[in-house]
């Protein structure tokens, strides 16, 4: 069936990306506005492309999103659907992409290139000229149903927000899509990482023991070392380890040291050779004990973590979760490091050299681990991890 504009170009109205659950119709529906709507995959692709785009420009973009569910629970036809689309295609300059975010439930709209010094003052301006707008050409109801978000990217990102999560997930539609075409390895990986940390804790219980003992008699304080650490998505959580320093030490060693470390390897990865390439660990740590020193060469200070994988805050494989202090030091690209997969006790860094890969290496085989992910991959790991154990190098 066709049908003809006003303008005599012919359209296919079987073409039209109107979403299923929108009934047909629709009197005042201009064909030419569904098409020039993005399909939910493109749109996808486009705001993943868009993210690239933003790392190295550092010109952030802003991503609004509109809820129709409730505007097309009262308006089946699609007719307010029909004045949102027309609104946001005036608004819409030149290098800006409009698109289902998913399809038939929310609209996305991306503002590329926004000045970085007057985000917030773009985003005023955008909202007020949508909303009125809209205001002026849909019914009161319709409008109070109409749920508008925005979202800039980069995230900033604020430790102190009280929300769970640091990372916007609306960002990253992609990582949804992903985990939904592996569902049944995540399950897999899972059932791995209980299994695998209930018979550990059950056999290792007697060295356990050993190291508590080791550790009380050694000096004054707790068993466990207790730790904020960041987990997937940047969720908090406690980081457990066997306590390898004396009580009430100084962090801002550690703080300076790991920023520096960040900073510096960013802008020098060329021409470091093994014995003086960074280390992720501080050499001659004074603030360690005589049996934290052991037990951080051997890494026999991280059997706790197993609790955490039994939790579900840790994996037994995966990237190693970072400090909050470490992660504001993080450059735009490190961040990915954490959205992907939950972090593990080890990883593809940790059985490649340890400590003694400098961090952007380590970033980059935290990323190289996330994008080639299996179950086999894991296995891998697991299996070199007791050699790269054994011969401590790059353990401190």
């Amino acid at each position: 069936m066709k049908s003809k504009s006003s303008n005599n170009k012919t359209y296919d109205i079987n073409s039209i990306r109107k979403p299923a659950r929108i009934e047909s119709g629709s009197q005042h529906a201009p064909i030419e506005i569904y098409q020039e709507i993005c399909n939910e995959n493109i749109f996808i692709n486009i705001l993943c492309n868009e993210r690239n785009r933003t790392e190295r420009s550092e010109k952030p973009f802003l991503l609004m999103l509109i809820d129709i569910d409730q505007v097309l629970q009262a308006d089946p036809r699609g007719e307010a659907l029909d004045v949102i689309l027309t609104v946001l295609l005036s608004a819409k300059r030149g290098t800006d992409i409009c698109g289902w975010y998913k399809d038939g439930h929310s609209i996305g709209m991306i503002f590329t290139e926004i000045d970085p010094i007057d985000t917030q003052e773009a985003r005023k301006a955008i909202s007020s000229k949508i909303r009125n707008k809209l205001s002026k050409n849909i019914p009161l109801e319709l409008m109070i149903k109409t749920s508008i978000s925005f979202q800039f990217y980069p995230e900033k990102h604020d430790n102190n927000t009280g929300k769970p999560d640091l990372f916007e997930k609306s960002l990253y539609p992609d990582l949804r899509l992903d985990v939904t075409t592996k569902t049944k390895a995540h399950w897999v990986k899972r059932f791995i990482d209980i299994t695998g940390s209930s018979l550990a804790l059950l056999v290792l219980s007697p060295v356990f023991c050993l190291i508590s003992f080791l550790i009380l008699f050694n000096s004054k304080g707790p068993i466990l070392f207790k730790q904020e650490r960041l987990g997937q998505f940047g969720k908090k959580f406690t980081f457990l380890k066997f306590r390898s320093m004396y009580v009430d030490t100084d962090d801002s060693i550690h703080r300076e040291y790991i920023k520096k470390l960040i900073t510096e390897n960013m802008a020098s990865e060329e021409g470091h050779d093994e014995d003086r390439a960074p280390v992720y660990k501080i050499r001659n740590d004074p603030r360690i004990t005589p049996v934290g020193r052991f037990l951080r060469k051997t890494s026999l200070d991280e059997l706790p973590q197993l609790l955490n994988v039994l939790s579900g805050e840790m994996s037994l494989v995966g990237p190693r979760p970072p400090i909050p202090y470490e992660f504001e030091s993080y450059d735009i690209w490190h961040r990915y490091r954490l959205l992907q997969v939950k972090p593990g006790i080890t990883g593809l860094w940790q059985v490649s050299g340890r400590s003694s890969t400098s961090f952007d290496e380590m970033v980059r085989l935290d990323l190289k681990y996330i994008h080639e992910w299996s179950l086999w991959l894991d296995f891998k790991i697991l299996l070199l991890t007791p050699w790269a154990v054994i011969k401590g190098h790059g353990a401190y």
